[in-house]
């Protein structure tokens, strides 16, 4: 953006006229409030412009879409305290292509309702959000680790609309989701997340959007949210996980598989890969801060982090 603090004073020439015609003590005041004027132009551009943090959410059931819960209403807190992006890009662990990686390029991304045997309340929502094409090429350009793909065949699936929903509900900042190579391990997906990492310094926001123990094999169906896993592994492997954020041990959470009730916690990777993109965007200083804990389902934990 081109900022023209002070139009009036093109030429020199216009300047000395001024001064001449209005008397110094009135120039010397002007110019004294024109100053204050430029400061506050540039740190409002300084903060349009402030590097963004990376933020990981457990998205768990597509009913938090429409569900009043201790974790909607933090996600809708978050929303608020986070600075405004000028752009979201989402990697989400309903998104996963074989051999590739792809991102969506589209104006429009249409709202996805990748899952079945819920409430007609939920299809009732969409997720309006635009796209940002050229963001999203720039997003591809930065991956050193693999041609990037651009695609218009996907959207918004339900792991990033169902959040976006809370945090930021107007759906007015344009979002862009990039796929997961599923082909990959965990490490490659951490050096995706690292080259991706300047997309901050633009404004975007970086979202993986997952669960960091998450198997729908071996969950406690009805049972409500709680602070504890209902089953020891869950809880283990979560804890586990807290523990190495906290030392920012990042080879150890790249590494899960050795991590306590990972072969049960993680009997698929889908959904903690997101998680690998977040950590990977993450500067090596960055503490992480936590947003949220605890588990639905019984087993599926919730954890919420951000970086920067």
């Amino acid at each position: 953006m081109d900022f023209r603090l002070l139009p009036a004073f093109q030429t020199s020439h216009s300047r000395r006229l001024w001064l001449h015609g209005i008397g110094a003590a009135a120039a010397v005041a002007a110019l004294q409030t024109l100053g204050t004027q430029a400061h506050a132009q540039t740190a409002r551009r300084d903060k349009a412009q402030q590097r963004m943090p990376v933020i990981f959410i457990g998205h768990g059931s597509p009913m938090n879409a429409i569900s009043d819960s201790a974790f909607t209403r933090r996600l809708a807190r978050w929303g608020q305290e986070l600075p405004r992006p000028s752009a979201i890009l989402s990697i989400s662990a309903h998104w996963l292509t074989r051999g590739s990686t792809a991102i969506d390029v589209q104006t429009r991304p249409k709202t996805i309702y990748d899952f079945s045997g819920f409430p007609p309340a939920l299809t009732d929502i969409s997720y309006p959000a635009p796209g940002d094409p050229a963001r999203a090429r720039q997003a591809a350009a930065l991956v050193k680790q693999a041609k990037v793909v651009a695609t218009q065949d996907w959207g918004l699936d339900h792991g990033t609309w169902t959040v976006l929903h809370h945090l930021y509900p107007k759906a007015d900042i344009p979002v862009f989701q990039l796929s997961i190579d599923y082909d990959q391990p965990a490490a490659f997906h951490r050096a995706v997340g690292r080259d991706l990492a300047a997309l901050r310094d633009s404004g975007v926001l970086i979202l993986g959007s997952g669960n960091v123990a998450h198997n729908l094999r071996a969950t406690d169906r009805g049972r409500p949210d709680g602070v504890m896993a209902s089953r020891p592994w869950a809880q283990a492997f979560d804890n586990a996980v807290k523990q190495a954020l906290a030392e920012r041990d990042d080879a150890a959470l790249t590494a899960y598989a050795k991590l306590p009730g990972a072969d049960v916690a993680v009997a698929t990777p889908d959904h903690y890969y997101p998680f690998m993109y977040a950590l990977g965007a993450a500067d090596a200083q960055e503490r992480p801060k936590t947003i949220y804990e605890g588990f639905q389902a019984g087993t599926i934990s919730m954890r919420c982090v951000q970086f920067g």
